[in-house]
C-alpha cells in the first residue's frame, strides 16, 4: 500500500511576505531606513539647498523638483504597473494651466480680464468655463482632481479594452499632442503658443520678492517629501504587491479572481493627480505655463529621467529627473550647441550601463564588496 505524503498547509489567505511580521526585525529596520532617509532629504532639501544655492539656483530646483514629483507618479504607474506613460504631460498641462488662470484672474482684480485677453483683442467677458477659477476653492482641488477626472475616464475606456504596451504608450502621447494642438488654436482664451505668462503674484504674496520665492520652494520641497511618503506607503502596501502581480503576469492575476483592468486603472489616476500638482507648483516658481511644456517632448523627458534614475525603486526616478533636468541646465550653459548630443548620449550610457539607473549603484558597489571580502 503506497504511503500518502500529507499535503502542506494552504497559503492562499496568508499575507505577503512583506506584512507577515510588521514587528519583525527586518520590517523595523525597513522603517527605521525609510525614516532615516527622510530626515537626511529633508536637511538636505530645508537647510543644505538654501545656504549652499544663490536665489538663482534655488529656483531652478524648484523647478527640478516639481519635475521629480511627476517622476514619482511614473515611478508607480510605470515602474511597478508596467504601463509606460509617455503622457504625463497632459496631466501636468491640466494642473498647471488649472493654477495659472486662478492666478491670472486673482492678479486681474475682481471683475477684470487677464492681460492676454484684452491684448488680443477677441473677448468682451471672460469666458464661462474661466470664471470659477477665480474662486481658490475650486482651483485648488481643480489643479489635482481635473487630471485625475480626465485620468479616470481615459484609463476606464483603455485598460478595460486591455489595451497594453506600446499601444498604450501610443496612446498616451497622441493624448498630449491632442491638447498641445486644442491650447495652441484658443488663443484667445488660452494665450496660444505663448501660454498664460507673467504671472506676478500667488496668493497675495508679490513673486519678485526673493523671499516670497524661498517660501514657495519650501512648499516645493514639503509636498515632494510627502508625495514620497505616500509612493512608499502604496508600494509596501497589498495593493502595491498586487500592482506589481499585474505588471508581470496580468492574465495569472484575472484568473484568481481579481480584475487587473481596476488595479491598473488607480495606479495611473494617482500619476495623474501628482503630475497635475506638480503642474500646479510649478507655476508659482517659474511664473508660466506654455503648451511647449507639455506637449510630446516634455512627456518623453518625464520618462527619461524616471529610466535614468531607476524605476524600479522609490527614490530613483526624484534622483533621475532632478538629474537629467540638472544636466539639461549645466550643459547648454558650457555648450549651447551641442549639448542635446551630450544629453542624449549621457541617456545612452546610462541605460547601456546600468540598466537599472542610478539607483543601482549603491548596490552594484556593495555586491563588489562582497565579492572582494569572498576572495581570499
Amino acid at each position: 500500500m503506497t504511503a500518502v505524503t500529507p499535503a502542506p498547509p494552504s497559503t492562499a489567505g496568508a499575507p505577503a511576505p512583506a506584512d507577515v511580521a510588521p514587528g519583525s526585525r527586518s520590517g523595523g529596520r525597513s522603517r527605521l531606513r525609510a525614516a532615516a532617509g527622510f530626515a537626511f532629504g529633508a536637511a538636505l532639501l530645508f537647510a543644505v539647498a538654501p545656504l549652499a544655492l544663490s536665489d538663482f539656483r534655488l529656483a531652478l530646483l524648484a523647478k527640478y523638483l516639481c519635475v521629480a514629483m511627476v517622476a514619482v507618479g511614473i515611478g508607480i504607474a510605470w515602474g511597478r504597473g508596467g504601463m509606460l506613460t509617455l503622457g504625463q504631460g497632459v496631466f501636468f498641462g491640466l494642473g498647471g494651466y488649472a493654477m495659472a488662470m486662478h492666478l491670472k484672474l486673482a492678479d486681474a482684480g475682481p471683475g477684470g480680464m487677464p492681460d492676454f485677453m484684452q491684448l488680443y483683442g477677441q473677448l468682451d467677458e471672460l469666458p464661462v468655463w474661466w470664471r470659477p477659477f477665480a474662486s481658490p476653492w475650486f482651483a485648488l482641488p481643480a489643479t489635482v482632481l481635473l487630471p485625475m477626472a480626465v485620468a479616470f475616464g481615459l484609463g476606464s475606456l483603455v485598460f478595460r479594452r486591455r489595451v497594453r504596451g506600446a499601444y498604450f504608450a501610443i496612446l498616451s502621447q497622441a493624448l498630449a499632442a491632442a491638447m498641445v494642438i486644442l491650447l495652441i488654436g484658443q488663443q484667445g482664451t488660452t494665450g496660444g503658443t505663448n501660454g498664460l505668462t507673467d504671472i506676478q503674484g500667488f496668493f497675495g504674496y508679490d513673486l519678485d520678492d526673493p523671499v516670497n520665492q524661498r517660501m514657495v520652494y519650501f512648499i516645493i520641497a514639503g509636498v515632494l517629501l510627502a508625495l514620497l511618503a505616500l509612493a512608499r506607503q502604496i508600494v509596501h502596501s497589498r495593493y502595491g504587491e498586487l500592482l506589481v502581480a499585474v505588471r508581470d503576469s496580468e492574465e495569472r492575476v484575472r484568473f484568481l479572481g481579481y480584475d487587473p483592468a481596476s488595479v491598473k486603472l488607480v495606479a495611473y489616476v494617482v500619476a495623474a493627480g501628482m503630475a497635475g500638482l506638480a503642474g500646479a507648483l510649478f507655476v508659482p516658481a517659474v511664473g508660466i505655463i506654455s503648451p511647449a511644456l507639455i506637449g510630446i517632448v516634455p512627456s518623453i523627458e518625464f520618462v527619461i529621467g524616471v529610466a535614468v534614475g531607476g524605476r524600479a525603486t522609490l527614490l530613483g526616478p526624484v534622483l533621475g529627473a532632478v538629474a537629467v533636468a540638472w544636466a539639461r541646465t549645466a550643459l547648454s550653459e558650457r555648450f549651447p550647441g551641442t549639448w542635446t548630443y551630450l544629453q542624449g548620449l549621457l541617456f545612452v550610457v546610462v541605460v547601456a550601463f546600468l540598466p537599472g539607473g542610478l539607483a543601482s549603484l549603491w548596490a552594484l558597489a556593495r555586491r563588489r564588496a562582497e565579492r572582494a571580502e569572498v576572495r581570499p
